[in-house]
């Protein structure tokens, strides 16, 4: 495969960094809306035509890179055995873990994601030209979501009251978490991912240190399970203050939130390691010439190799799409060499 993408992640001088965007396959796309209209998410992730759709359409709609798998990070929960509901205020377990009950038993069923492998080989069969990536949500932030039973839950308080109350009943669950992960990213490879990064988005709600002694082995395991196989990025959210841990033998890039300084980021992180981000989704309510500014101002780092550009978190949902299409035109247009 041919790509500006792969190139970069295998340590290549590219002529301009890549780009793609985090949640780029829906949400703020005119043509993603339109079939949530006719469609449930759920209905959208369970058809292999319509998986596939979604997660081509930032090609043609945005001018990316490369495309992310359409899928969600709660499917390895539903692979233990909990009843996932994805509403239209956010998806919810009608069994979540109860705080009150920490002795819950889990039995998996790995062909529940069978689904999504179906996925992956109809996005290959209808574009083979464009990498795909793979993914699945970091032990942590799954081990939170579990919790939650209620779209009026804004919050995961009881997920962590949990994990400190509970250590060695959360440690039973993160190790279920990261079994059914390491067997889901071992598919997703062998069905055709060229590409897979883990979310760790709720890195922050815990001190890192604590994270960096409890936690990060289970992502380590899963991340692990791409060596010589596929390229890996991690996007460990809030997690600034111990990016100096990373190397690799963890991840080929580390994908940073929108609050890390890239130059200050790039000093710390192993010489080794690629860079991915860290572009503020919020920038793209401003006005085109202060997105451009933002953009020569990332240019003025001068990455000549290393780096992918994307947001420093997903897209926000009101964002107008040709704002994101903008960036990307900016990107392929401009003389990186100068």
């Amino acid at each position: 495969m041919n790509s500006i993408f792969l190139d970069t992640l295998k340590n290549k001088v590219t002529p301009r960094p890549p780009i793609w965007f985090m949640r780029q396959a829906g949400r703020i796309l005119p043509d993603y809306q339109r079939l949530r209209k006719k469609y449930t998410f759920s209905e959208l992730m369970q058809d292999p035509d319509l998986a596939s759709e979604v997660t081509l359409l930032p090609i043609n709609s945005l001018g990316v890179d490369a495309v992310i798998l359409f899928s969600d990070i709660l499917v390895v929960p539903e692979a233990l055995g909990m009843k996932l509901e994805f509403t239209d205020k956010g998806p919810i377990f009608h069994d979540p873990i109860d705080i009150n009950k920490p002795n819950r038993s889990f039995k998996k069923n790995m062909s529940m994601l069978n689904y999504i492998y179906r996925n992956i080989n109809k996005i290959k069969q209808k574009n083979s030209t464009i990498p795909l990536i793979g993914f699945c949500g970091g032990p942590l932030t799954v081990f939170c979501f579990m919790f939650k039973g209620d779209t009026k839950q804004k919050n995961f308080n009881k997920a962590i009251k949990f994990l400190y109350k509970y250590p060695e009943e959360s440690h039973r669950i993160l190790n279920l978490i990261t079994e059914v992960s390491e067997y889901y990213v071992d598919e997703q490879i062998n069905h055709g991912i060229d590409c897979f990064q883990l979310f760790e988005t709720y890195c922050g709600l815990i001190p890192n240190d604590k994270y960096y002694s409890e936690i990060l082995p289970y992502s380590k395991r899963i991340l692990n399970r791409t060596k010589n196989k596929v390229p890996s990025i991690f996007f460990p959210k809030d997690y600034s203050m111990r990016l100096d841990v990373f190397n690799k033998s963890y991840c080929d890039f580390v994908s940073l939130d929108w609050s890390v300084n890239l130059l200050s980021a790039r000093k710390v992180l192993d010489k080794n390691l690629g860079i991915q981000g860290n572009i503020d989704p919020r920038l793209l309510y401003s006005d085109y010439n202060v997105i451009e500014k933002e953009l020569k101002k990332l240019k003025s780092y001068n990455f000549q190799k290393n780096w992918i550009i994307n947001l420093g978190h997903g897209f926000l949902p009101d964002i107008d799409y040709k704002k994101a299409k903008f960036i990307v035109e900016w990107v392929k247009k401009t003389n990186w060499n100068k």
